[in-house]
């Protein structure tokens, strides 16, 4: 998607993100938008069997990401979940990686209880809106 739609779609992103996690929370990467660089977990490349090559690739996401000094990466694909979430696991990097739709459900309060797995002890017990309130 990053380079197939470029900025346009970029765009759309950032400003549901942002929606999200309140513009003061966004930390852009860089280089951003269409000049993004791959995580190196795509295209079937998880399934690949080659889990060290796919990691050496990933070396250069880890460092885009340790560089804005984030305590979550937001990822939009499962394969660029799992990809980024292996790097900071294995080699025991900082960030917390959360899917967006999960911040997404968390943000509308439906976010289920087995579904928190990828959120640091700061989110794991927030609900954001409780429609029983509104009654």
């Amino acid at each position: 998607m990053r380079k197939t739609y470029g900025d346009p779609v970029a765009e759309e992103m950032r400003y549901v993100v942002k929606a999200v996690v309140g513009e003061e929370n966004f930390i852009d990467m860089y280089p951003n938008r269409s000049n993004n660089f791959c995580c190196g977990g795509g295209g079937g490349y998880l399934q690949s069997g080659y889990a060290e090559q796919r990691r050496e690739y990933g070396t250069m996401k880890a460092n885009q990401i340790l560089a804005t000094g984030a305590q979550y990466c937001i990822t939009p694909c499962h394969n660029c979940h799992a990809q980024v979430h292996d790097l900071a696991e294995v080699r025991d990097h900082a960030w917390q990686t959360v899917h967006l739709w999960t911040l997404l459900c968390l943000s509308l309060g439906i976010l289920g209880p087995n579904e928190r797995a990828y959120l640091g002890d700061d989110l794991k017990d927030v609900d954001v809106f409780h429609p029983e309130s509104e009654m």
